[in-house]
């Protein structure tokens, strides 16, 4: 018999695990107020709040969850075949796509797709986010999605070589997990997904 696994990486698995049932119960709560939709403003407003952020909270624990399993050396992704561009167009979804300009022909890789929107969508937003652009590109162009334009100040923190974003950070863990890469290219990012 072995010893029990301590590591910090699944520890870390072990809390965003045991996070999420206060959590769900947080959100539900929130979700059954917000539908019954009679409290009156400001209430209604501070619930609605409350379930945005038990939402973002939920995305911080999965992406949490992801990087440690990663880590541990215990992620097995789900691998589908999905294409680029309708990775590229799911980030633009999420983000809005008055902020996110969506080209290319696309091209088909296999991934775990889940994981991957989450993780593509992250990329944008911290382009967005660290850059300070109202508006960024993000190019399918067979297995690579390259992510326009990145300062010299953001594209560290795209990298995950300057933390400063887990989503980022996380994005690039799972990429390169895949197989896949995230390199600068001058003002752009390129994230190649294993096709």
């Amino acid at each position: 018999m072995g010893q029990p696994d301590t590591s910090f990486p699944r520890l870390v698995s072990l809390a965003a695990h045991d996070l999420r049932t206060p959590l769900a119960t947080i959100h539900g709560f929130a979700q059954t107020l917000v539908r019954l939709g009679d409290l009156g403003e400001p209430k209604q407003r501070y619930v609605e709040m409350i379930d945005a952020a038990s939402r973002q909270l939920a995305e911080l624990l999965d992406e949490l969850g992801l990087a440690a399993r990663i880590r541990g050396g215990r992620y097995e992704p789900n691998l589908q075949p999905v294409d680029t561009l309708e990775l590229a167009r799911a980030a633009a979804e999420a983000l809005g796509e008055e902020r996110v300009r969506v080209g290319g022909p696309g091209g088909s890789v296999s991934v775990d797709v889940d994981a991957t929107r989450r993780g593509i969508a992250a990329l944008v937003q911290a382009a967005l986010r660290h850059g300070g652009f109202d508006q960024v590109e993000c190019h399918a162009d067979g297995t690579a999605l390259t992510i326009r334009p990145v300062t010299a100040a953001s594209g560290p923190v795209l990298l995950g070589e300057d933390l400063r974003d887990l989503g980022a950070a996380v994005a690039v863990l799972l990429v390169e997990a895949l197989g896949g890469s995230v390199v600068l290219d001058t003002e752009a990012v390129v994230v190649r997904l294993p096709g």
